[in-house]
């Protein structure tokens, strides 16, 4: 009998590890996982969850060490491994879904071939048979990524690495960005994984739901020193009162009639189907609603970053160009995306230095001789230690890059700021945090948010409004009972 047969699927002993002169990335950490069985990784933004997932697949940050510990996955050493033998073990054995998986998809093929294109069974049943069991409606098969919501995208990757039929599934917050409703049915689908296939399943997650319905062990991450930064603390916040919500049509962010459809050969899916709503000046406008309803496609076609197919939007009255770079430069410095995938927003060849100082020469926001004082003070503002403008993005967490995301929107000192599902990789603590100097822009300076998410607890508390978008079709402010209706 193959010793790896008799010994935990997954055994971390004593692993430390950290960048040769710099920062620790995981503190000592031990973990064993038995077949079947479900572990959960928490711990605040920082504390190494993404570090030690990766670790477990051989593939540790650029220029990160092992400074002390093994990881041994069905009874081989990682990092001893030659580099035939640990593709082998990532192609056939173990399966990685990322935290941002839409940035692991090729853009130019369909949700279908993606699935078949790694499945030990590439036949159109048994992509079909796998979509359903990830809760992907039939119709997304001809639909590529950049037509899929972010829910979508995940679930897509979930479905690609179980097509390979692993027998060990590493997650890293899968479940962040879906409705409540899919959120829990993705929990069955693990749990039945583990108990009817054998499979161990390990997923690094911040929602404490998630941790106490599926999980068996739960393994409590530290955060290194470097990272225990907290966001800037506030004064009181208080939820503007003279926050107009009832302002006029020429107030403020206004979209009439948005129609987006994304078309495949003879497959067309209509995104968004004549979509209207106003957000006054100073106020926190909600849209919610269940993953694939077009939460995501509307503020892109709000940034102008899709085009839609008819329907008009108005800045203050002013008509924004469907094209952001056919808007003024004071259209393009006012209005700001977040998107839910913070690599979208942080180019990978630059610091986060960098990438925050460029808005704010392009802008001209400050001097130059004060620009690295305001790059500190942007990373202060979301929780992030200054010294972090010297880092670049793959060394940073998700949580941590999405704070960075945030902060480059900030710098420009926006009007208008377009939140799409901006503390999904966010712990509670840190969210709050987050939250509260959004609504401390608010007040001080009548900031206008647009904000996207599946938490009813957030947006409740949040927004002054809240707008239902269900399968392209926006509802009218309220209805809230609605995205309690099965998810698609």
């Amino acid at each position: 009998m193959d010793s790896s047969d008799t010994m935990p699927p997954v055994t971390v002993t004593d692993l430390e590890i950290r960048l040769p002169g710099g920062p620790t990335l995981l503190n000592t950490t031990s973990l064993t996982l038995q077949a079947g069985k479900i572990a959960a990784l928490t711990g605040p933004s920082g504390s190494g969850k993404t570090t030690l997932l990766r670790a477990l697949i051989g593939d540790l940050p650029h220029g990160a060490q092992v400074t002390t510990g093994t990881v041994r996955i069905l009874g081989q050493d990682v990092f001893t491994l030659s580099p035939a033998a640990l593709r082998a073990l990532r192609r056939h054995r173990i399966a990685y879904v990322g935290q941002d998986p839409g940035s692991a998809l090729n853009p130019r093929m369909t949700a279908a071939q993606l699935i078949g294109e790694l499945a030990t069974k590439p036949s159109p049943h048994a992509v079909t048979a796998l979509m359903k069991e990830c809760r992907l409606p039939e119709a997304l098969a001809h639909h590529r990524p950049g037509a899929l919501s972010g829910g979508q995208q995940r679930r897509v990757a979930l479905a690609r690495s179980l097509a390979r039929q692993p027998d060990i599934l590493l997650l890293d917050e899968p479940t962040a960005g879906l409705h409540a409703d899919l959120r829990d049915e993705i929990v069955d689908l693990l749990c039945g994984l583990a108990t009817d296939r054998g499979i161990s399943i390990i997923l690094a997650c911040h929602d404490p739901h998630v941790v106490d319905t599926c999980a068996d062990t739960v393994t409590t991450l530290s955060s290194p020193a470097i990272s225990a930064a907290s966001p800037t603390p506030l004064r009181e916040v208080v939820h503007s009162p003279t926050a107009d919500t009832t302002g006029t049509i020429t107030d403020g962010l206004s979209a009439t009639e948005l129609r987006v459809a994304f078309t495949h050969r003879s497959h067309t899916h209509q995104a968004l189907d004549s979509v209207s709503f106003h957000a006054p000046v100073g106020t926190a406008t909600g849209i919610t609603g269940p993953s694939g309803s077009g939460k995501t496609t509307l503020l892109r076609t709000l940034a102008g970053l899709q085009k839609p197919h008819s329907g008009i939007i108005t800045w203050h009255g002013d008509p924004l160009s469907a094209h952001i770079r056919k808007r003024s430069r004071e259209q393009q410095r006012g209005i700001q995306l977040i998107p839910q995938n913070p690599l979208g927003a942080l180019n990978p060849t630059r610091t986060i230095g960098a990438s925050l100082t460029r808005p704010l020469r392009l802008h001209k926001i400050v001097s130059a001789s004060h620009m690295p004082s305001r790059v500190h003070q942007l990373l202060q503002d979301v929780g992030l230690p200054a010294d972090f403008a010297d880092r670049y993005p793959h060394q940073l967490s998700g949580g941590q890059r999405q704070r960075a995301s945030i902060a480059r929107a900030l710098a420009t000192e926006p009007d208008l700021l377009l939140c799409d599902e901006v503390t999904s990789a966010l712990d509670p603590s840190t969210a709050a945090a987050i939250l509260e100097l959004l609504t401390h822009l608010r007040t001080e300076r009548r900031l206008t948010l647009v904000l996207v998410s599946h938490e009813l607890d957030l947006l409740t508390a949040y927004a002054d409004s809240v707008h239902v978008l269900d399968q392209g079709r926006m509802s009218e402010s309220g209805g809230l009972e609605r995205i309690n209706e099965p998810s698609v």
